[in-house]
């Protein structure tokens, strides 16, 4: 009875997040200030979202005039799925959920920008190495103490963090189809996500103009030649999560 009753009170309380994020806008909105807002919805073992964190959006954080005009949000929940009695099953397995957690716990932990990405990508950069296992010496790698993130992930409010990003993610509107999904000012790129940059441009409506922004974008160019679409891990069937682990192996393979 009282296992029933917890789960009853837990679905309550995803639904009412949910719901939440439903009545509301749901989509990251541009902010009220002249800067735009950059979200970007991900899984942490899914290796393109590993490849776009630590190869392209990494680039924000190597120009000071392009990264003063973005509000950046991140959300690691991606593709996971919530089931009825408060647990997740994750794309990519049960380190995945703990790897989101994780992060999760860090941003919270960290609020500031400055503080939370540079564990976010220390962690994505060993899921991209293939070394994910070693994400704990990111800790020592920057310094941090990880008691609280320790604390959040390993006492349950990473849980309750996640089921936050869950509610969210699973409001967006266009529904994200896909990770990496990256938002600019309340509009999903789509595929276009790696030139996240020339989209940041464009939305930009403060008169402090970056360098950066009166640039052509190299990505753009070549794509524009390749005409190819990047790689993502789609969302939904259990067939398109097979084959997503197996061009995530041979991705991983070919590095």
């Amino acid at each position: 009875m009282v296992s029933r009753l917890t789960t009853t009170l837990s679905l309550f309380t995803y639904l009412f997040i949910l719901f939440s994020f439903s009545s509301s806008s749901t989509t990251i909105l541009p902010s009220n200030s002249d800067k735009v807002s950059l979200a970007l919805y991900y899984e942490s073992l899914c290796p393109y979202s590993a490849n776009f964190i630590v190869n392209y959006l990494d680039k924000l954080f190597e120009d000071d005039e392009l990264l003063s005009i973005v509000d950046l949000y991140l959300s690691p929940w991606g593709n996971a799925k919530i089931r009825g009695n408060d647990t997740f099953v994750c794309q990519h397995g049960p380190y995945e959920c703990l790897l989101n957690t994780v992060e999760a716990c860090a941003i919270h932990a960290w609020p500031k920008l400055e503080d939370h990405f540079p564990f976010v990508y220390c962690v994505e950069r060993l899921v991209y190495e293939r070394k994910y296992p070693e994400w704990e010496s990111c800790f020592e790698e920057l310094g941090l103490d990880p008691k609280t993130v320790s604390e959040c992930y390993t006492g349950g409010y990473g849980d309750e963090l996640e089921l936050e990003y869950a509610a969210e993610t699973n409001a967006l509107q266009p529904p994200h189809k896909y990770v990496p999904w990256v938002v600019v000012d309340g509009q999903p790129l789509y595929e276009d996500y790696e030139d996240f940059i020339t989209y940041i441009c464009k939305a930009y409506k403060g008169t402090a103009t970056p360098e950066a922004c009166s640039k052509p974008s190299g990505y753009s160019i070549e794509r524009s030649k390749a005409k190819s679409i990047p790689p993502v891990c789609y969302r939904d069937t259990i067939i398109s999560t097979l084959l997503e682990k197996i061009k995530s192996e041979i991705s991983l393979w070919m590095q």
